[in-house]
């Protein structure tokens, strides 16, 4: 039991610095330093595949314990063992490891959701700068109001012809 709570403990840590990359990508969308961000991805990638390899551990403390019990549990969870658990004391010391897991996940999921509200907010931006920036030709060219115009496709300025 003291291996699961252990792993339990490293998901944590991890979470918790995935966290802290999270904020720092934040921080740097807000700035809009794409090179520093791009740098911060790296970083994240390297630790979400450490974080898939102690979930593999995870997963197998868990099936052992399942196994070494004597239970048929097709997927078992934490909450599982939780639950079959007859040690209160180390019932209470993996509870509150679990609780702190999730806890920080979904602190982790909150920032993520704001990190995407702001690269939204950042690309619809760059859409309404576009757009600004390619007026339709009716708008840049002379004409008799008195005649009904028939629509153009909207042409950048820079569209010419050699």
């Amino acid at each position: 039991m003291n291996e699961l709570r252990l792993a339990l403990t490293e998901l944590t840590n991890l979470h918790r610095e995935l966290l802290d990359i999270s904020v720092e990508k934040t921080e740097w969308i807000k700035a809009g330093n794409i090179d520093n961000l791009q740098q911060t991805l790296v970083n994240e990638r390297q630790l979400v595949r450490k974080i898939e390899k102690a979930e593999k551990i995870r997963t197998r403390l868990v099936n052992n314990w399942v196994e070494a019990e004597g239970m048929t549990e097709p997927n078992p969870t934490i909450t599982f063992i939780l639950e079959q658990m007859i040690n209160e004391t180390d019932k209470r010391e993996l509870e509150e490891v679990a609780i702190g897991l999730t806890k920080v996940i979904t602190e982790l999921k909150a920032q993520e959701k704001l990190n995407l509200a702001l690269i939204n907010q950042s690309m619809q931006f760059v859409h309404m700068s576009l757009d600004l920036m390619s007026p339709s030709l009716k708008n840049m060219n002379y004409s008799n109001t008195d005649k009904p115009s028939t629509e153009q496709p909207n042409r950048s300025i820079f569209d010419s012809k050699a």
